[in-house]
Formats: structure tokens, sequence, C-alpha cells
């Protein structure tokens, strides 16, 4: 076990000072309790469950689950039922003894163990933790004042420390503990909150110092290693800097993923006093997964093992998607079309956003604005484009729907039956409880029947999927909003993903994008997005660090709206920090004063070049490419076009994903692990395994500083030039230049401009640049196959991809 020190106590008086702030009001400090010290002697016992080890300890039980020989579940509890209960919602698999092992050594230590991982189990007798001793006096006045040593919720010192088989330690669970939850009165009124029964659950793990982590969902304030933060792990709409999003699964450079099984909100404080602890409102157990792995994607492999695929989208979804908040009828979104297709530009998908039914609810398209919803899609499939239609899950009270939901019980509710409708006007309505299987089928054969079928919509945008109200004291058909707040998102996107394959099988790919996310998310057929930001260069800056944790949290397919969503508020006295590098003068009617917009929506537009999802979208009268001056339509042409000409590379990666549940934008840690410098490189990143991608995100820039991670050479991707790893060079970027390196491996260089066509992909010649060349296998698709010669496809491991070395 490593860091045998443990000097982090506290001593009872403080045990009854924490039970009382977590059952006040205003308690924000719930991570506490698990540096409690506690002494709990009982009996062990060891037992094979046919699929699990369990320990039993006095008054509470230790469940061991293998997964496969690098996979295991832990489960604490203090009931028996809870401790030996199948894992929460999200995860699929099937546990696995196979390969595992028990036995339990010399000083009593319980070992389990396999061909990949080994888990000591600390007997009862080893002394638990405690803090500096104090004088007889002082310690009885504060055992008179807090009610002495009761610790009959914990914490618990069971210690379990997690290594690989040749001993290399990845983590140690010091304590954990379950406090019940309790009525209490709100601190302004007679009344008693309704809350759920269960208990507040923590864990305290080892912190080393030189440990970082990575993933656990969208938080947008700026941090890419998330050591030394307290991440707030529930979906916020209104959260600073942009939504949060929660994906409890958190990706460790010491060489393991944690999952932390748990749905109810939850505090991870990461880092503090060398301790990580994680703690949950509502749970019955303590429940988490531990992935170990020798390179990162070998935890990813795991994640996709546990919680399922990320399924290859269609293959018009890797091109350009072209939206605005709103087009709001049949004709603008066709005169937008036919503005691409004029001008020989490449387009794939347009959007049809909210505000398009006649009333929230009624699931239909506004006449008047869509008279013709199947000649529209008809005449954009001769153009090679495909639609994504938004549909919201809200329903208005004056609709024909909304009373069958209600005294069916399909919309969520609060303990009294009452729908809430949280911030929403009486235009807009509560949601629909999507966890209900009835409503969830009802839900989707609704849409099916009044949007796919009739009109021949593709694709869809399930939006508000956190769902956008606070469900914490309502009811859903799975149980309390408290103890399932996370999960919605995973239940309304599978309500739609599994609609299509019952009704469709295998004879079309599905694409939903989605605001919020959840484990197991990723299956069905998913792309999320960043939520409503602000179109400013700071939330630009922040983006970066944001997508490369949310696709580190085991989500291949993020973007932005690119570039952004609300406008910022442009004063009349506001002036750009530095001459803007795109003129603002022929695009007025559509940036009015915010002078430096058309520079800032190149910038952004560059870097979405090089995401898994090119998306624009925003609240803007006008917002294609040919909307923000001359001098900004050129340059946006030129990396349209480039996104075509990276299709080929693009939909290779995605095939990776899809085997090996990697994502495909990278982090740098994620391939560069022996390098200490990219620990929190927070505005570089792989596309891929050749690509690495520097945006420009500061106003009148024309270079920028560029770390190349060491191990292999880099070639420009502008100049050819060859550079040596392990060093900060300053690039060169022109308004028309991102920075971007790639890999001294084998690769394609494309050069010849592309000519947008009806259902026409372009055909790329291929010239190696040094490296050994390999051919890629080809693959077919259910969408016109696409052969791809001489273009690194990944592997499992990036077997056959290794970069060239110094």
């Amino acid at each position: 076990m490593r860091h045998s020190f443990e000097g982090y106590c506290i001593g009872a008086y403080g045990f009854r000072r924490i039970l009382h702030t977590w059952n006040s009001k205003t308690f924000g400090a719930t991570a506490l309790l698990a540096t409690i010290a506690c002494s709990f002697i009982g009996t062990a016992t060891a037992q094979d469950n046919s699929s699990r080890f369990v320990l039993q300890r006095e008054n509470r039980i230790i469940v061991l689950e293998p997964y496969g020989p690098n996979i295991i579940r832990i489960t604490l509890s203090t009931t028996q039922s809870a401790g030996l209960a199948s894992a929460g919602y999200g995860i699929t698999a099937i546990p696995s003894m196979s390969g595992w092992r028990h036995e339990r050594d010399s000083a009593g230590y319980d070992v389990i163990y396999s061909a990949g991982i080994t888990v000591h189990v600390a007997p009862p007798t080893v002394p638990p933790p405690h803090p500096m001793p104090l004088d007889e006096l002082n310690q009885s006045l504060r055992s008179h004042y807090f009610y002495g040593d009761d610790h009959e919720h914990g914490p618990y010192n069971d210690s379990i420390s997690i290594t690989t088989a040749s001993e290399k330690p990845l983590l140690t669970l010091w304590r954990w503990s379950m406090v019940p939850n309790v009525e209490r009165k709100s601190w302004n009124t007679d009344t008693h909150e309704n809350i759920d029964s269960g208990y507040r659950v923590s864990a305290t793990f080892d912190s080393p110092p030189d440990e970082h982590y990575y993933g656990l969902g969208q938080q947008q304030q700026g941090a890419l290693d998330l050591r030394d933060h307290r991440i707030l792990c529930w979906h916020d709409y209104s959260s600073i800097g942009g939504e949060n999003v929660c994906v409890p699964f958190m990706v460790s450079s010491h060489g393991y993923g944690l999952i932390w099984d748990n749905p109810s909100k939850t505090t991870i404080d990461l880092g503090f006093n060398q301790k990580n602890v994680w703690s949950s409102e509502v749970g019955d157990r303590v429940s988490f997964f531990v992935i170990a792995g020798d390179k990162t994607d070998d935890i990813y492999q795991g994640y996709r093992q546990l919680t399922g695929v990320a399924h290859l989208l269609p293959k018009a979804t890797y091109g350009y998607i072209q939206s605005k908040a709103i087009y709001p009828t049949q004709d603008q979104l066709l005169a937008v079309a036919k503005g691409y297709r004029d001008r020989h530009l490449p387009l794939d998908v347009l959007v049809v956003d909210f505000l398009n039914m006649t009333k929230q609810g009624e699931l239909d398209l506004d006449p008047t604005r869509w008279p013709d919803p199947a000649g529209m899609n008809r005449e954009l499939h001769s153009m090679g484009i495909k639609s994504l239609l938004s549909v919201w899950p809200h329903f208005a009270a004056d609709t024909q729907f909304y009373d069958m939901l209600l005294k069916k019980g399909w919309l969520i509710h609060t303990p009294d039956g009452t729908p809430d409708s949280g911030w929403t006007t009486k235009e807009i309505g509560p949601n629909i409880d999507t966890t209900n299987a009835e409503a969830a089928k009802w839900w989707w054969e609704s849409i099916r029947d009044r949007y796919i079928k009739p009109f021949g919509f593709d694709y869809l945008w399930l939006d508000e999927t956190e769902p956008d109200i606070d469900p914490a004291n309502d009811v859903l058909s799975i149980g309390s909003g408290k103890r399932y707040y996370n999960v919605y998102p995973l239940f309304h996107t599978a309500s739609v993903y599994e609609g299509f394959r019952r009704d469709f099988g295998d004879s079309r790919r599905v694409m939903i994008l989605a605001r919020a996310a959840y484990l197991g998310a990723q299956r069905n057929g998913t792309v999320f997005w960043s939520s409503d930001i602000i179109s400013s260069w700071d939330m630009l800056k922040r983006s970066i660090p944001a997508g490369l944790n949310f696709t580190a949290s085991g989500m291949p397919y993020w973007d932005t709206d690119i570039a952004g969503f609300f406008s910022p508020t442009i004063y009349p006295t506001y002036h750009s920090a530095h001459k803007p590098l795109v003129s603002p003068s022929d695009a007025r009617a559509t940036v009015n004063g915010y002078e430096d917009y058309p520079e800032l929506f190149v910038r952004w537009f560059e870097w979405g070049t090089f995401h898994p999802v090119m998306r624009v979208h925003g609240e803007r009268e006008h917002n294609e490419v040919w909307s923000y001056g001359k001098q900004a339509e050129a340059i946006l042409e030129e990396y349209l076009r480039l996104r075509y000409q990276l299709m080929p590379y693009t939909y290779s990666l995605a095939y990776g994903s899809y085997q090996t549940g990697a994502p495909f934008m990278r982090a740098l840690f994620m391939d560069f692990s022996s390098d200490p410098e990219v620990a929190d490189i927070r505005d570089e990143y792989m596309f891929g395994p050749a690509f690495l991608v520097a945006p420009v995100v500061e106003q009148g820039a024309t270079s920028r500083k560029v770390y190349l991670p060491a191990g292999c050479d880099w070639y420009d991707y502008w100049t050819n030039k060859r550079l040596k790893g392990g060093q900060t060079i300053t690039a060169s970027a022109p308004i028309d230049i991102i920075p971007s390196s790639f890999e001294q491996v084998p690769l394609c260089r494309w050069a010849l401009p592309f000519k947008a066509r009806r259902n026409h992909r372009p055909s790329l010649p291929c010239a190696s640049i040094p490296g050994q060349m390999q051919t890629s296998r080809s693959f077919r698709t259910t969408e016109q196959p696409t052969r791809m010669r001489k273009v690194p496809a990944r592997s499992r491991s990036f077997t056959g991809m290794r970069r060239q070395t110094n």
C-alpha cells in the first residue's frame, strides 16, 4: 500500500458538528465527514458468491465484483441488500469471475487478484487512523458539547488498495461513510422538506502529489487538470462559465479510471491535503468501478465494456452542419441550402431548431411557416443535404396531449402529483418523464409518426435533456429526482435511439444531438454540445479544456456552437482590444457594433474544423459562411473545404472510437503520458493520432506559443518543416492559419481543391511524409462504403501508428 502516512483526522466533536451541518440548509462542505477517525473491529470472512467476493465486517459488508482482468467493482454498505445489489443505471456489462482468485496473506489482508490487478483489503484488526492526542479535560469538554464518540454511521476505516499485477500502486480507499438523511425544517418556514430516504455516502481515496485527473463530464470554468478543484457533478444549465454536465467517470494519470456509481448530486474534491473525496447526496451504498490500463486507451476499452459502444454516426454527421437560432420558415431553410449549392460549397446537414410547433407540445410543425415539410425534405435530399429537427420534451397545458400525459403520470411532477414547470412559462410547460418505459415508447412513436415517417426528417435534436428544470424535489417514474438527479439524459436519448432500432433495425444510423449526458449515453447515437454559451473570446478559450475533459469522460462526440450562442451585451462605446484582423465593414448587418466578431467567428470556425462534429449555431440574424464579410468568407470557405478533405481521416478515427471507446479529440495526456509538461496544457490537443491542433484564442493575435510533446518529431502542417519534440515554439498564425502540426507517422497530405456537387465525396491523393507507411483497413458501412487507402486508421491501441521517435 502507498501513502501509509495518514494524518488528516478530526475528533469526535468534529463528527457531531458535521452531522449538524449536513442537516442544515446552508451545508456546503459535505466531503469533510470522510476524514473522521473511527475504530470498528469485527470478524472478517470472505465468501465466493458465484460472481463476486463478499467480505463481512461487523455491521457492514464489502463486495468485490470483477468484470474482467483489469476491471473491478467495489461496493461497501451497512445493509446487506444494498451491498449485494447490481450496479446502477448506465452500466450494462455482466460480471465475470474468470481468472480471479482470493487468498489471505500472513498479515490477515484479503488479497483478491487477477492477471491484471491486485486488491488488498485490510483486516478489521488494523488500527484506525487517529488525530494527535488531547489532554483529558480538553477531550471531556468536547465530548460534553458534541456528544462523545458515537460513530454509528461511520466513517469506516476499511482500507482497500489496488495495484497492477506487477504491484504498481493505482489507488487506495482510506475510509467511507453512510450518514442517514433526516427530515429537516426549511430555514424560513415551518414546513418540512420532503427529501429522499437513504444516506449521504462518501469515500476518501489517496491523492499522491504527482497525480492528475481528467474527465468528469463538462466543466466550463477553464480547467483541464482537475487536481486542486472541487467538481460539482450534476447537470446545471446556469453554472458559471457555461452548463455543467455530470458524467462521473474520471481518468487518472496513474493508469486507472474510476466510475462513481451514484446518480445523485455528487461533490468531488480532488487533491486537497493529498486526498480525493467523493460525496453523494443520496445512496444506500458506496459503489465504484476501477479500470486499470497500461495505456489510456486500455481504460477507455474498459469503459466501453461497462457502458456500451459509441456507434458510428451517419456519414453526413462528420461533414458540416449549418444551423441558426432560428430558421423560422421553410423558405428560409431552403434558401440557405441553395446558397451553399450555388456557391459550390459543401454542406451535409441543415437544422430546424425549436419554436417550430403551433404550440409547444402539439408535436407538429406550424403550417403557416412550414407548409410542406415532406416536400422540403425531398428537395434537401435532392441536393445531398440531410435535416436535423429539434423536438423539445415540454408540453403546455392547453395542448392536445397534456391531459393524457397528466392522467397517466407521465410528466415530471412534485410528490403531490403537480407537474413541475420549473422556470418555464405557461406556453412551454413541464417535461415528459421518459424514465417511464411507457411514456418513453409513446414519445418515440409520436416523433416517428408525426415527423419521421410523414415528413422524412433524418436526425433529431433532443434539447433540454438535463431536464431543464431542477428535479431535486420532483418524482420520476424510477424514484425521487433527488436520488436520480443525473440520469434523465440517459433515458431520454435512449427512448429515441432504441425506438429507431426497434422500428428501423440497422437500415439507418442514428444521430441525436443532446445537451446533457450520463454514464452510457454514448451508446445512444449521441452528439453532445457545450450548451448555450456566450460568443466571446473568453468562452472560446475556456471551451477547449471543457471539450477535452468531456471527451475524456468516455464521450467521443462533442462540439460547440460555432462561434457561441448568446451575444454578449455590446455597449455603444465598445471597441476591440486590438484592430480586428477581419474587417467588419461589410458585415455590420450581422454583427452591428461587435466589430471583432467576424475575427472571433473565423478563429472559432478554424478550431471547429478539427472537432469530431462541426456545427455552426447561435442567436444571430445571419449565420452562414458568407454572413461575415468577404474577407471572412474566403477563409471560412477554405476551412470548410479542408473539413471535407479530412473526411476519410475523420471517418477512420470515428471507426477507431467505435472499436475502442477512446475519443479522437484527445487531451495531450492521453498520448504523451511520459512527458510531464503536457499534464495541464489546456489549449492544444491531438485530433486523432496524427494532428496536433493549437487554436488561436486571443483577439488580434498573429502568432502563439505551441508546445511540441517529447518523444517524436513533428511536421508543420502548413510548411512541412520538421521540428523536434519536447520544445515550445512560436508558431506563425495569421488570420487564415490555425497552428497545426503532425507527427512523423504515416499520413496523407491533401492539396487539391474540392468543389461541392450533389452526392459527391472528394477523391484525395495521398503522399506520405517520412516514416513507415502502413495501409489502413477499409471497412464497409451501411451508407455508400468509403474505401480509404493509405489513411491511418486507429487500431485498438494505435498499433502500427507509432510516432517516429527521436
